[in-house]
């Protein structure tokens, strides 16, 4: 069957479902953190308050490693459709999500190294204001938190795709699935690691809080930098979930918990069809795409067991290429 030119076309919009709705939350998240730093920048220098303005250019860190999330959110929104890039810019939020990782496990060494150091020689501590200061912080990470909930988990949503198929003399077919229901996989880490950010300057408020009561109550100074060495290990080990999380998608591997590949083998092996070579991987969240190589005694065309394919969700681009079996 002829196909027009029209018809043979198909962007390669591969973006989160709810990509423009995380990304405004993170602009918000990172106005909101600017402020605050700023505010506490000023007051600390106005007041000579250390602990002030320690903490004010504490938050700017989580600032930058937000705004990492924010271009990305930005950039491969609008390049969405550049031909340029084979199968769109979906997985740009997995290299921003691999790049703030790897922030948050530098912020996590310098907590735990300041902690070693205020464990080798103590300073005084101002109590109340530092408590004051923890709680305003907290106050602030905790609303954050609470504007990026849910989002690193994009759990529904359609496809940004169109169903363009088309078929070539050499047994190849190249086209888009839609209208599924995007739900496996389909974790946006970009958001997952602003969302950590935020989590662990959290965290380092609650245990800094916990700390100081004790220490103001009982005259533990000690607490307060153990605290910091325990805040620092949990940051780090979250920061190592989300660089393995990424770097599994930026090196197209198919996650270990996923049976995405036996699904289409279910659907397309018979005793006449058997696929000789399966390459699946994510292209986006909740997209995956799929090059299904096919020996067959009974040719037919690419569409046929593309068509098979349909109804498997979240396999938003499919390649499928047909050899006879006497050829092969």
């Amino acid at each position: 069957m002829a196909h027009s030119i029209e018809e043979l076309k198909h962007d390669h919009v591969f973006l989160g479902a709810d990509h423009e709705r995380n990304e405004r939350k993170v602009w918000l998240v990172i106005a909101l953190t600017a402020t605050m730093m700023v505010a506490e920048i000023v007051a600390g220098s106005i007041f000579g308050s250390m602990a002030l303005t320690a903490d004010g250019w504490h938050m700017s860190t989580h600032a930058g490693a937000m705004l990492i999330s924010a271009l990305a959110y930005l950039y491969a929104r609008r390049q969405a459709r550049n031909p340029r890039y084979t199968f769109g810019t979906g997985k740009l939020g997995d290299l921003a999500g691999f790049a703030s990782a790897i922030v948050l496990a530098l912020i996590a060494i310098l907590i735990a190294w300041e902690s070693f150091l205020r464990l080798a020689h103590p300073v005084a501590i101002d109590f109340d204001q530092a408590i004051a200061v923890a709680v305003i912080g907290l106050a602030v990470n905790l609303l954050s938190a609470w504007l990026l909930r849910g989002g690193h988990h994009d759990h529904h949503g359609g496809h940004h795709g169109h169903h363009g198929a088309h078929a070539r003399d050499g047994g190849h077919h190249h086209g888009h699935h839609g209208g599924h229901d995007h739900g496996r996989g389909a974790e946006d880490h970009n958001l997952r690691a602003a969302y950590l950010h935020v989590l662990a300057d959290a965290l380092t408020s609650v245990l800094a809080i916990f700390a100081l009561f004790l220490g103001r109550g009982y005259g533990w100074i000690w607490l307060d930098p153990v605290m910091g060495v325990v805040g620092g290990l949990v940051i780090a080990r979250w920061s190592w979930g989300l660089i393995r999380a990424t770097a599994t998608v930026l090196l197209d591997a198919q996650p270990d918990d996923e049976d995405l590949a036996d699904e289409i083998r279910q659907q397309v092996e018979t005793e006449e069809d058997r696929i000789s070579d399966l390459h699946v991987w994510q292209v986006g969240p909740g997209h995956r795409a799929a090059i299904v190589a096919l020996v067959t005694s009974k040719p037919r065309a690419p569409s046929f067991y593309k068509e098979k394919l349909r109804s498997i969700r979240d396999l938003s681009h499919v390649t499928v290429e047909v050899t006879p079996a006497e050829a092969a």
